[in-house]
C-alpha cells in the first residue's frame, strides 16, 4: 500500500476520534457503530483508499480539506467552534410577498386566480331504440 501524506494521515485520525467519541455519522445522519465502516469514511475522507482512483481520492481530499477550514467537521461543532462563514443579510420584504406567504399558511387562495368549477353539461339521452313485435 503507498504512504500516506502528512494531511492524509491527520483526516483519518481525525476521523477515527470521531468515530470512537460516536461523533461519526454516515451520509444519512445516523451515528457509525461499526468500526469496518468508519474505516472506509477516514480513508475516503482523508483521500487514501486504494479502491478509488487516485483523482478522486485528490478529490475527496481537497474537499475535506476545505471543510476542515470553514470549521464544518464534527469536532469543530463538539468543541463550540462556528464556521467563519459570514450569514446573509436578513431580505427585505414587501407587501405582496407577505400577502403570498400568508395565503399559502392558511390555504386562501386569490379571488381572481380561481378558476370557475367546470359545469357539467346536461346528461344526453341516447336514442330509443325501436322494439320490433
Amino acid at each position: 500500500m503507498a504512504r500516506q501524506s502528512k494531511a492524509q494521515k491527520e483526516t483519518v485520525s481525525r476521523v477515527m476520534h470521531e468515530f470512537k467519541h460516536g461523533e461519526l455519522e454516515s451520509s444519512t445522519g445516523k451515528p457509525v457503530r461499526s468500526k469496518r465502516q468508519a474505516v472506509a469514511i477516514a480513508l475516503h475522507e482523508g483521500g487514501a483508499s486504494k479502491e478509488e482512483s487516485p483523482a478522486s481520492n485528490r478529490r475527496a481530499l481537497s474537499h475535506t480539506k476545505a471543510r476542515e477550514r470553514k470549521g464544518e467537521t464534527a469536532r469543530d461543532a463538539d468543541e463550540g467552534k462556528t464556521s467563519a462563514r459570514r450569514k446573509p443579510a436578513a431580505r427585505k420584504t414587501t407587501t405582496a410577498a407577505t400577502e403570498t406567504s400568508a395565503r399559502k399558511k392558511t390555504g386562501a387562495t386569490k379571488a381572481t386566480s380561481r378558476k370557475a368549477p367546470a359545469r357539467k353539461s346536461p346528461a344526453r339521452k341516447s336514442p330509443a331504440r325501436k322494439r320490433s313485435s
